[in-house]
C-alpha cells in the first residue's frame, strides 16, 4: 500500500517529468501501482522505472503512462481502447478519466491478473479482452480515444478506421528497440494529423494470441 511519502515522490517524479494535468495526477495517485508489479518488485512500486511482470512483458514506468494519458486528453464521456493491457495498470488510471474503457491483451494469463486486480480496485468501467490488439475491437468501435501500449511500425490502420472522427491515438512508432517515437494521431474529417511527441522504449506490438 503506497504511504504519503510514496505518493509525494511519485507525483514530483511525475511533474519533473512533463505531467502537468491535475485530472491526470488524480488519476493516477487513485491508482496504486504496488498492486499491478506483484510482490518480487512492490518495494520499487513507486520508482520512476519500468518493471517486469509476467510472460516477457513489462509494466511502464509511471512517468511514460503520465506523458501518454496526458497526450490522450480523455474526457469523462469518452470510450477509450487500450491495446495492450498488461497487468491492467494503464487501464485503471484509465477508468478515472473515460466513461468506459475496453483493453485487449494478447496473453490470457494477464488478461486474468488484469481483472482481478480491477477486481480489487472495484473498477466497474472496464472490459478485458484477449485478442489480437492490431486489429482492435471493430465491434465496439467507434472509439473516442486509443492508446496503444506496444511499438508498431506504423500506426495499425485496422485503430485508424476505428477512431471517432475528432478522435485521436496515442502509439510508440519504430521498428529498431531503440528508436522510438510517440505519435498523436488525430482524426479529422478529411483523413489524420500526426504529431511527434517523445522517444520511448516498448515492446514490439505482435499478432495473434497466446492462451497461457
Amino acid at each position: 500500500m503506497a504511504t504519503p511519502e510514496d505518493t509525494m515522490r511519485l507525483q514530483l517524479s511525475l511533474r519533473s517529468k512533463g505531467v502537468k494535468d491535475l485530472r491526470v495526477l488524480t488519476a493516477m495517485e487513485r491508482v496504486d501501482r504496488a498492486i499491478f508489479v506483484g510482490e518480487t518488485f512492490a518495494a520499487r512500486a513507486y520508482d520512476d522505472v519500468p518493471l517486469p511482470i509476467a510472460v516477457g512483458q513489462t509494466i511502464s514506468q509511471p512517468s511514460v503512462v503520465g506523458q501518454m494519458t496526458q497526450a490522450l486528453d480523455v474526457q469523462p464521456r469518452d470510450k477509450v481502447l487500450e491495446v495492450g493491457t498488461g497487468t491492467g495498470y494503464q487501464a485503471a488510471i484509465l477508468s478515472h478519466l473515460a466513461r468506459r474503457v475496453y483493453t485487449v491483451e494478447r496473453h490470457r494469463a494477464l488478461t486474468r491478473v488484469a481483472q482481478a486486480n480491477h477486481v480489487t480496485l472495484n473498477l466497474t468501467n472496464i472490459t478485458q479482452i484477449t485478442g489480437d490488439g492490431s486489429y482492435g475491437l471493430p465491434e465496439q468501435a467507434p472509439f473516442d480515444r486509443i492508446l496503444v501500449t506496444a511499438a508498431a511500425e506504423d500506426p495499425p490502420g485496422p485503430l485508424l478506421a476505428q477512431l471517432r472522427i475528432g478522435g485521436s491515438m496515442v502509439v510508440p512508432v519504430g521498428v529498431s528497440d531503440h528508436v522510438q517515437t510517440l505519435i498523436k494521431v488525430t482524426r479529422t474529417a478529411g483523413g489524420y494529423d500526426y504529431e511527434e511527441l517523445s522517444p520511448v522504449r516498448f515492446v514490439p506490438l505482435v499478432e495473434g494470441v497466446e492462451h497461457d
